[in-house]
């Protein structure tokens, strides 16, 4: 999983269900795209277990530099402008698009061609997704399908998703940086009024870097009632010190499972 602030790394055994490795290296401040490259070769030189061939490589791309366009709207030969009106991109950039397992969606991003390129010639052919894409598929999964409104919150270190379904479609996708809980509370509460949501009936569901001791989720049980959090229990087999950095990636986990 690769982003201008971190990389994560997981090698799994699917006859055992074994994760051999997980880590994760967040850097310092955001970085640009050669030096995200130059941090992963590192990581990978330093490590036999990535000295192999794998029966099957996958590249997660992590950034802002994505839209959701709906299927019946969408042309191949117009990514750029897609893209154009709510992200920052070059004329040489590579665009490219996934298709939602919803099967009504297409979503338009940049992914970091010079970290594909560098895989490519290093493992061979290989998967690569946006992390929205992943993420979208695995709620659309979840999602009861109900005719009320269910608010999905992906929690992650410095930013969260906020995922609105309803009857199995999606209503609303968005992410927000945040740095107190303060943030946390005011984004949900805003998406939510926006939508016409009460607090007092609407369910939120969390998931990723949560658990019910967490200020985040004291702070917004505050103001929301129906709250639960997702089980993050996971039936992969991993050492003891990997577990909770594990199942705190919600996206990896699911898409493990499903692997």
């Amino acid at each position: 999983q690769v982003s201008l602030s971190g990389l994560s790394f997981c090698v799994l055994n699917k006859p055992s269900k074994t994760i051999l490795h997980h880590s994760y290296i967040a850097f310092n401040k955001i970085v640009p795209p050669m030096e995200v490259l130059k941090q992963l070769k590192e990581h990978l030189s330093i490590n036999k277990l990535f000295q192999q061939d794998f029966k099957d490589v996958t590249v997660i791309h992590d950034n802002a530099l994505a839209t959701l366009v709906p299927k019946s709207l969408f042309n191949k030969n117009n990514l750029s402008d897609y893209l154009k009106f709510n992200s920052k991109i070059l004329n040489n950039d590579f665009i490219t698009f996934d298709e939602l397992s919803q099967n009504k969606i297409i979503n338009v991003y940049v992914p970091y061609v010079n970290i594909n390129n560098f895989i490519f010639d290093t493992y061979g052919t290989f998967e690569y997704n946006h992390y929205s894409t992943l993420l979208l598929n695995t709620l659309f999964e979840i999602h009861n399908g109900g005719t009320n409104a269910s608010m999905y919150v992906n929690i992650r270190s410095d930013r969260f998703e906020i995922v609105i379904l309803k009857n199995k479609e999606l209503i609303l996708f968005n992410s927000f940086e945040y740095k107190t809980e303060e943030d946390f509370v005011y984004y949900i509460l805003f998406t939510a009024e926006q939508i016409l949501l009460n607090p007092e009936t609407f369910p939120l569901m969390l998931m990723g870097k949560i658990n019910k001791n967490n200020n985040l989720y004291n702070a917004i049980y505050t103001y929301v009632r129906k709250v639960s959090i997702y089980n993050q229990e996971t039936n992969f087999i991993l050492k003891p010190k990997d577990k909770e950095s594990f199942i705190q990636n919600f996206v990896l986990q699911n898409n493990l499972s499903c692997a």
